[in-house]
């Protein structure tokens, strides 16, 4: 199956020219992070399955991406590794002369990655088995019934409810501490759900970017991430595409919105239309007219022209500062729209 990696989607993109003690203290960092805080291969001593099982799995995909399996010797002399050690001697390799330092570092970058991606997907999927397994306690179903019955601890909602929350501030707090690995490495990276993403501006990044990927960390959100992570990939690898992809991001959450209101009434005619349901004094004015005359323009003046053929006209195209003022230009009016929802 294929997996995307930083490797293969920045292929065409180079971003290091060397390899220095920045990149090295990295990589220390990045074992820990990944085999100590993320997916503990030892808890007291025990071998930890489910951490094993992940870091086979992270190993697995990122093998069969890059060509290189295993992705460091199993054995040394009698002694076979452990799969945390074989990730480990990966990550920690010396680097040689004659490696090439942009794909060395970012081999490196994608396990990393689909490590946090891992974690994330197992956070979410505890965040969205939550709500059952509290009511099973609630009703007494099965074993947690008879747990509950016999008064044990662990199954309680509260214990349950803190469990999780616990979770969700681990991730927080692994998620932040790699974004602040990357500025101190002087990286221009940043991580946002499940991805790896080139990041030359820090400001953007704390006031725009980081609360857009969190506001949108939904399931229900899942296509505006999607467009939007495709935004950005694409302007990053030279893509006259990532505007569009930005603006389809925008025009699907303005799209979700008039939905989940019931606002929606089959006879929209493109993005226009949706808007002017946002608009909508029967609809309680989700946003005022002026809003609504900034959002059509954005489509008229910046979308439309890229979304349609020129005919024998030049084609359309933006630069890359233009390029990067759209979608940053999406993302803050998506984490306003989303914003309103929430209060």
């Amino acid at each position: 199956m294929l997996t995307d990696v930083f490797v293969n989607r920045y292929d065409g993109t180079m971003i290091w020219t060397s390899y220095g003690e920045n990149a090295r203290r990295f990589m220390v960092q990045a074992t820990k992070m990944v085999t100590e805080q993320l997916f503990p291969f030892y808890i007291n001593g025990e071998i930890n399955k489910p951490a094993k099982e992940s870091l086979e799995r992270i190993h697995n995909k990122l093998a069969m991406e890059i060509g290189i399996d295993p992705l460091s010797p199993l054995f040394l002399g009698s002694y076979r590794h452990t799969i945390a050690d074989v990730l480990k001697n990966f990550l920690q390799r010396e680097f040689e002369d004659g490696f090439d330092p942009d794909v060395y570092i970012k081999r490196r970058i994608s396990l990393v990655e689909l490590a946090f991606r891992e974690y994330g997907d197992q956070v979410q999927a505890a965040n969205r088995a939550l709500p059952g397994k509290v009511s099973d306690v609630e009703y007494g179903v099965g074993l947690a019934g008879l747990a509950k019955s016999l008064k044990l601890p662990e199954f309680t909602k509260e214990f349950l409810s803190k469990q999780n929350e616990a979770l969700n501030q681990r991730w927080a707090a692994n998620f932040d501490e790699l974004n602040e690995r990357f500025r101190q490495a002087k990286f221009p990276l940043s991580y946002h759900n499940g991805f790896v993403q080139l990041s030359s501006d820090a400001l953007v990044d704390k006031t725009i970017e980081k609360p857009f990927w969190e506001l949108v960390a939904d399931v229900r959100w899942e296509n505006v991430q999607n467009d939007m992570l495709r935004a950005v990939d694409q302007r990053d690898t030279g893509d006259r595409d990532a505007s569009l992809s930005a603006a389809r991001a925008l025009e699907s959450t303005i799209k979700i919105i008039s939905g989940m209101n019931n606002w929606t009434h089959g006879k929209e005619n493109g993005a226009s239309s949706y808007i002017d349901n946002l608009v909508s004094q029967k609809n309680g004015r989700f946003i005022d007219v002026w809003e609504g005359e900034i959002l059509k323009a954005f489509f008229s003046k910046v979308r439309n022209p890229l979304g349609h053929g020129p005919g024998d006209e030049p084609m359309p195209a933006l630069t890359f500062e233009q390029t990067s003022w759209a979608i940053e230009t999406c993302m803050s009016w998506i984490k306003s729209l989303v914003s309103r929802i929430k209060h």
